[in-house]
């Protein structure tokens, strides 16, 4: 009654044109208000398709390369239904605009258990596609490339494909039905045509709706092919930002506040040789400090200049700022079951304050920096009433927002070039670097600048992935219901709530950020009561996205967890978790191939020195299993000698990527499970570059295996779901190997533990 009342109190004017909107039909994806660049003699056949007269086939990419494979799995998607063949594909970027926004990653930012199911629920997504079609934000994250671009990428080649099939018919003069499209070409009665001879008057035709092949029906989708950006990485080919160059450029180095909110008071501007420029910058507002900036002509002559200055700053706001005080007060959070409830089953506390045995833990993770290869970089030129921007971003949309706002321009004054990222891992969803380089380029108007912050730059200005604090306690069950009640709080900054205050945002700049405590309450487990909350907490520690997001440490907080509940249980760690996945064959599935493959020893034993650990996670829609075979030895007192991997992502578009992907993530994992910490004491970080920011080294690495499911699902997200569970993984063996259990991380042995 009570949901009742409140829709018809809601059916006034305003109301009832929402409800008269959202009965429209969705926003359409194919054809966009700003059409694609076309090479000379080609053209466009949709927003997603442009053929050329000598047959080469241009996939238009909204998401960003960052070596994910992005552009090789989309490429796929539309050549599977367009029949062309693969040597005549190529990709370019797509222009900014509404056809291409990410639906994907916002319809899962909802926070619904993956389970729930509904008219409510429905409802919800249903409304927030719409409406996700109406704002278009362009954005390359979430895992959710693939996953956005299914149906959408494959219409988009299939309605190609009917388009030329309907001119090659009318040419022929035969019946449409009779023609086929294979390889390029389309057999139409006695005649044969290519697709570059068809194309210019297949650009004007609009065909109705198109059939889509089955997964039995597909040729490219599901093999192993070579990447398109293969060769040019291979031979250096300059695809970066950094690599751009722009006739009569200058480079530009920056100076940034050593502590949070500090400001320079006094700045040497005396001319130094090769500088063109030297002066102060104010924060744009988009999450950079306050900076003393070089122009020079080349950035080392820029970087020198100001390595030579006598610079003073301010003191810090944040003087007392320390890492070490904000986990103290996030432990402290953690144990106060109060704050924002993501799911609640049943009445766990009552089970928990009624029991005469509660398994209680706490578990800590530490700031992490992003750390991609490639630093932060950007060019831009600013000319009269225009500007340009050279840069790899994961939102071009938001970066040219944030270009245009600090020019004072119109959106469409500015013209943005996408570039190869050289690794994004949710840094470049921010803009604060974009927003500068402007800033720094509108002082030397005319000319092109180009900004890079140094390693140290980058590491100490990040944003970072928030610490975080999770207490668990449980009650046991038996056999059928291991787990008879489940409580789990957590303690953090926001991450995305955050990264959206930056950016403008204000459709996720509000409200519960699910990404805080994703990885607790919306696992496959049946627990037979469940509550899951989280605190936020604000602190002057800039923070965001950071691969795989709240799940990075949630999954390790969760899967240590489980791991002593099954010890206290005195139970096999593997049956333990399968005794709870009745109602989720697949992920049951992921975890006894993942401890099949691996050799799964049920009793524990060490054998030959080495220790086994499991874990499971479910994430982007994806579940991975992981075991983790680890040893004695090295200077940490252990080694992680493997890593056995299996995947349910659904439909494998581009198997070798999937695979590249679990290994990309299996390494990034390990490096933060067992090395990655950003400290921050007297409000400064205490990282700048990789020897106190150590990422794991080739001969550290382990041997990495992984399994993929087969699978006729829709694809789910692979980019981050291989590295949530390594971390618990990896601390679950070593548990087993030297009966310590380590509950921070990085895991690091007491020195009496490592002989």
């Amino acid at each position: 009654m009570r949901r009742r009342t409140f829709i018809l109190a809601g059916l006034g004017a305003g109301g009832a044109l929402v409800v008269g909107w959202a009965l429209t039909p969705p926003r359409q994806r194919l054809r966009g208000s700003h059409p694609p660049e076309t090479p000379e003699g080609a053209v466009a056949l949709n927003g997603w398709v442009v053929i050329g007269a000598d047959g080469v086939v241009t996939v238009v990419s909204p998401k960003a390369e960052m070596g994910q494979g992005i552009t090789t799995a989309l490429a796929m998607l539309v050549a599977e239904e367009l029949g062309c063949r693969w040597e005549d594909v190529r990709v370019a970027p797509s222009p900014i605009d509404r056809i291409y926004g990410n639906i994907a990653v916002i319809v899962d930012g909802l926070p619904f258990h993956p389970d729930a199911d509904g008219p409510l629920v429905r409802s919800m997504r249903w409304l927030t596609a719409k409406t996700m079609r109406e704002v278009g934000v362009m954005m390359t994250g979430g895992s959710s490339s693939v996953r956005d671009c299914w149906e959408i990428a494959r219409q988009a080649g299939a309605t190609a494909r009917a388009a030329l099939l309907e001119v090659a018919a009318e040419r022929a003069g035969v019946d449409v039905a009779t023609c086929r499209a294979s390889q390029g070409r389309i057999a139409a009665g006695d005649r044969s045509f290519s697709y570059g001879e068809l194309a210019a008057d297949a650009a004007s035709r609009r065909p109705g709706r198109v059939t889509l092949k089955a997964p039995s029906e597909f040729t490219l989708i599901g093999r192993d092919i070579p990447r398109l950006d293969a060769a040019d990485k291979a031979r250096g080919a300059p695809i970066f930002g950094l690599d751009v160059r722009v006739a009569g450029m200058k480079y530009a180095a920056v100076a940034m506040a050593p502590t949070f909110g500090a400001v320079p008071t006094e700045v040497d501007t005396a001319p130094a040789p090769g500088v063109h420029a030297l002066f102060t910058l104010e924060p744009t507002g988009f999450g950079e400090p306050a900076a003393v900036v070089a122009v020079a002509d080349t950035w080392w002559h820029a970087r020198e200049a100001l390595r030579t200055r006598r610079i003073t700053w301010s003191e810090s706001p944040q003087a007392t700022l320390s890492s070490d005080a904000i986990l103290a007060e996030l432990r402290d959070a953690a144990r106060e079951p109060s704050g924002i409830p993501f799911r609640s089953t049943g009445d766990p506390e009552d089970i928990i304050a009624q029991a005469t045995s509660v398994i209680e833990a706490t578990y800590e993770a530490p700031y992490l920096a992003h750390a991609t290869m490639e630093p932060m970089n950007a060019t831009v030129r600013v000319t009269d009433g225009a500007a340009e921007c050279w840069v790899g971003t994961q939102v071009p949309g938001f970066a040219r927002g944030a270009v245009a706002k600090v020019l004072d321009l119109a959106p469409e004054q500015v013209t943005l070039h996408q570039q190869s990222l050289g690794g994004g891992f949710g840094r470049r969803l921010d803009v604060d670097f974009i927003a500068q380089a402007a800033a720094i380029a509108k002082r030397v108007p005319g000319v092109a600048v180009q900004l890079l912050w140094s390693r140290e730059d980058d590491m100490r200005h990040d944003a970072y992935r928030p610490a975080a604090v999770g207490h668990l306690r449980a009650v046991l069950g038996d056999a059928a219901q291991p787990i008879r009640a489940i409580a789990s709080h957590s303690a953090s900054q926001a991450p995305f709530k955050s990264y959206s205050r930056r950016v403008g945002f204000a459709l996720t700049a509000a409200g519960p950020d699910k990404t805080t405590a994703e990885g607790t309450w919306d696992q496959p487990y049946e627990f037979g009561a469940i509550r899951s909350t989280h605190a936020e907490r604000e602190f002057a520690v800039p923070v965001g996205s950071w691969r795989s997001v709240g799940h990075s440490h949630q999954a390790f907080f969760v899967e240590s967890f489980l791991d002593e509940c099954a010890l206290a249980a005195g139970r096999d760690p593997l049956e333990f978790r399968l005794a709870m996945l009745g109602a989720h064959p697949r992920a049951a599935a992921v975890l006894r191939l993942a401890a099949e493959r691996a050799g799964w020893r049920a009793d524990g034993t060490v054998v030959d020195g080495v220790a086994q650990g499991l874990a499971l996670h479910w994430s982007f829609g994806s579940l991975v299993a992981q075991v983790a075979e680890v040893e004695r030895g090295g200077p940490d007192g252990f080694r992680v000698r493997r890593i056995v991997s299996a995947v349910d992502c659904g439909l494998p578009v581009h198997p070798a990527g999937v695979r590249q992907q679990v290994e990309s993530s299996v390494i990034m994992g390990l490096s933060a499970a067992l090395r990655g910490a950003v400290t921050i004491t007297g409000g400064a970080v205490g990282q700048g570059n990789f020897h106190d920011y150590p990422l794991l080294r080739i001969d550290e690495c382990p041997v990495i295996e992984t399994h993929l499911v087969a699978s006729e699902a829709v694809p789910s997200g692979i980019g981050e779901p291989a590295l949530p569970p390594v971390a618990p993984a990896v601390a679950n063996a070593l548990a087993r190997l030297t009966g310590v259990r380590l509950r921070t991380l990085p895991l690091r042995l007491p020195t009496e533990a490592r002989a």
